[in-house]
Order: C-alpha cells, then sequence, then structure tokens
C-alpha cells in the first residue's frame, strides 16, 4: 500500500473516529443488571505465573503444515480466478440491526459493565438460526494497523455449525456504522491435490486476520491447531446446493456464494497432553507482531514471521516449528477471549450458573483486576459468553460476539472500570 494512500485512509479514520465518539449508545440500561442475591464474587485468580521449562513450552509448540503450491493452483484453475474482500464486501446481501431494533432478550447478552458502546444484532433469518452461532471476531484494524484493507474498513465474524459440523465467515462492511452489511463464506480444506475440498468440520472459537492471512481455531479429532486462508484467495461457487465440494453442476458450499479453501494448518507438537489454542487476538505492543492465544488455564504468544515471502505466517525454526515466546498460567476459569498489550493480559472468564454474565479480568505477573457491578459488586459483569476479544487499535476499540450481539467499547473504558 502506497504511503499516500495509507495517509488519506488515516485522515478519514480520524473522521470516523469522531463520528463514533459521538454516537456512544448508552447501553448501560439495555444490559440487565445482577441483583446481589444472584451473583457471588469470584476469587481472586492473583498474577500470572510465567512457564520457562522445555516441557511446558513444548505443549505449546505447533508445526506448520502448507498447501502444495499445485494443489492451489489446481483448484483455482477448476474453479476460476480468486477474487478478493472488496468482491464479496459489494455482494453484501444482509443488514445488521441496531441494538435499537434488537430484542430485549438479544440485548441480556451485553456487558453489564463497562457497557458497549456500539452494538448490533444479525439479521432475522441468522438470529433465529439455532444451527449456527458466532463465536469469534477480528477485523481489518488487525489486518493493517490503519484500520483499512484497501479502500475497505471490514469486520470478520466466525460462526459454527451446532449440527453440520461446518464453519462459516461472516464479511461485514463497517464502512459506514450506521448501517453495516454482510454476506457469508464456507471455509474449507483443499483434498485430492486441489481436485476437491470439504467443509472446515470445526468450532472457530478463535480468529485473526494479520496481513493477508486469516488464522482460525480448530477443534475436532485431528491434530490441527489452526487452520490458515490467504484472504486473496476466495473463490465464487457455481451451485447453491446443500453440498460442499464438487458436485455434477459444478461447485457448491453449502448453498454460499463463496469460499476459502485452507492454505496451510498449524499442528500441535507435543504429546496427548499438547494444549490446543481456544482464544486469539494480535497484539502489536510485541516487536515483531505477535498472535495470542489462551486454552487450559495458559496464555502464550507466537511471533509472526518477517519474511516478506511469508506474509501473515507464523515465525518458524528450520523444522517448521512456531515456537511460544513467551507464555504464563493463568488461575482464570474458563478463559476464552484473550486480549494482550504489553505485560497485560485481558481475559474474558466463564459465565457465572446463576447471572449468565462472564468475567473481564486483567492480568500481570504481579495481580489480577476484575471489573464489578451490582450491589455485591460481583465480578460476573462482562458478556453472557466469553467471546473473543479484537483490538482495533485505530479507533481504540475492542470488538467481540456474544450471543446473537456484535459489540465494541473503547479499551479505555475497559481500563477505567478495572481500576
Amino acid at each position: 500500500m502506497s504511503a499516500r494512500g495509507r495517509h488519506r485512509r488515516r485522515r478519514r479514520g480520524r473522521a470516523l473516529r469522531a463520528v463514533l465518539t459521538g454516537a456512544a449508545l448508552g447501553l448501560t440500561a439495555a444490559a440487565t443488571m445482577i441483583s446481589a442475591s444472584q451473583a457471588t464474587v469470584g476469587s481472586d485468580p492473583g498474577g500470572l505465573k510465567p512457564l520457562t521449562s522445555a516441557s511446558d513450552l513444548g505443549q505449546l509448540q505447533v508445526r506448520e503444515t502448507l498447501e502444495p503450491q499445485q494443489s492451489l493452483d489446481r483448484l483455482a484453475s477448476a474453479m476460476g480466478r480468486p477474487v478478493g474482500v472488496d468482491a464479496v464486501l459489494k455482494s453484501a446481501d444482509h443488514t445488521l440491526r441496531d441494538a435499537a431494533d434488537c430484542t430485549t432478550d438479544e440485548k441480556a447478552a451485553l456487558p453489564v459493565e463497562p457497557a458497549a458502546t456500539r452494538a448490533y444484532c444479525w439479521d432475522s433469518g441468522d438470529a433465529a438460526d439455532p444451527g449456527w452461532t458466532p463465536r469469534s471476531v477480528t477485523t481489518s484494524g488487525d489486518a493493517d494497523e490503519d484500520g483499512w484493507w484497501g479502500s475497505n474498513r471490514v469486520i470478520l465474524s466466525g460462526w459454527s455449525a451446532n449440527t453440520r459440523g461446518l464453519a462459516r465467515v461472516a464479511f461485514v462492511n463497517a464502512a459506514d456504522p450506521a448501517r453495516l452489511t454482510y454476506t457469508w463464506a464456507l471455509l474449507a480444506v483443499p483434498t485430492d491435490g486441489g481436485r476437491d475440498y470439504r467443509g472446515l468440520a470445526s468450532t472457530v472459537s478463535g480468529m485473526v486476520w494479520y496481513q493477508d492471512k486469516l488464522l482460525v481455531t480448530t477443534t475436532g479429532g485431528t491434530r490441527d491447531a489452526l487452520y490458515v486462508y490467504d484472504m486473496n484467495r476466495i473463490q465464487r461457487t457455481t451451485v447453491t446446493a446443500s453440498a460442499v465440494g464438487r458436485v455434477r453442476e459444478g461447485w457448491s458450499a453449502a448453498g454460499y456464494r463463496y469460499v476459502l479453501p485452507a492454505v496451510g494448518s498449524y499442528r500441535l507438537s507435543g504429546d496427548k497432553s499438547a494444549v490446543r489454542p481456544v482464544g486469539l487476538s494480535l497484539d502489536r505492543s510485541t516487536v515483531p507482531d505477535s498472535l495470542v492465544a489462551s486454552g487450559a488455564k495458559r496464555l502464550w504468544r507466537y511471533p509472526f514471521s518477517r519474511d516478506p515471502a511469508r506474509t501473515g505466517l507464523l515465525a518458524t525454526d528450520s523444522a517448521g516449528r512456531a515456537v511460544p515466546e513467551e507464555a504464563y498460567a493463568t488461575k482464570v476459569t474458563g478463559v476464552g477471549g484473550v486480549l494482550a498489550s504489553g505485560s497485560s493480559w485481558y481475559l474474558g472468564g466463564a459465565a457465572g450458573e446463576q447471572s449468565g454474565h462472564g468475567s473481564l479480568w486483567r492480568q500481570d505477573a504481579k495481580d489480577a483486576k476484575a471489573t464489578e457491578c451490582g450491589a455485591d459488586e460481583t465480578h460476573q459483569c462482562w458478556s453472557a459468553q466469553t467471546g473473543s476479544l479484537s483490538y482495533w487499535q485505530e479507533t481504540g476499540e475492542v470488538w467481540s460476539v456474544s450471543g446473537r450481539m456484535l459489540f465494541a467499547l473503547p479499551l479505555n473504558s475497559i481500563d477505567s472500570s478495572l481500576g
């Protein structure tokens, strides 16, 4: 991207930030406060415990496997020339509803403290479909530090099928904060040397769009911990059938117009006790930028590669292994969403059995602090589910998903609520 184009986008970004600052929704009233009779104050998890032993770090290593270029080219040749993010956004056929148009039940998933300043719910058809659940979020603020992808501002939300074992991504056009539109792309994995593909049978609990790559978590019966997608290799389908892959009439992706075939994966290299990442986010406070991960009461980060030929991929050693540059143990229960900046880690904790709301902690090597709300200052103040966290540096906002709500709030409001 040219310096001139980047500066133009930054000026546009400053103007947009001014709009967003004046458009705070005051959603505290929309979120249901938790009564003292319902909630209990969670125990203090204390500071993070650094993990430095070879055994601990070995359980967090992953090995990179890239799809052969021949396979990717074969698939693109058969399906047609890949399209980019701009083409997908221009075909957006769904509209997110503003918080004022969301139901009380939908808004109950929002944080109590600190309150969201922007919130949206998905269109009525997607919101009412029990077969799919939104799990993760990342933005063009992760992809590029100026917040733009070409001429677009974009939010991506990963959804997982509860019954079919599929995963899809909502491509949200965020150019106009008063009207967010979106469309879908199915996540897939090439098979038979690029002659076909299958759906990604996984719960996508975390995702990060960095440079031209999208990294997503994966679960299931394989050793794959992360899958990698190329945002310049989005394929159009030719058939709107329920099947996934090559069919007699052409190419299908469970009825969606777009499909992303994986270009690689990162596989667990430890033994059966190896930790699988659940939450993901990007941290630009490190040099180089790093991929932050959470899972099984562990927090760790992998540095991204500085090699221009490996944009968006993790740094690997001579054996193709991505090795954590630091790792910690945490006592926060049920960590889902995770953010890191410097020595501070922000963690979304498990929801309380009675309140239905989760906790939000900021933890470092010395101590931990949580948001508090209610008459008894309970910690159960965060969103109903521990959805992923994504920091948009250019706007200063943290984005997350909970229930059927997509929402944002300033990072400084989180820090203020933590004291």
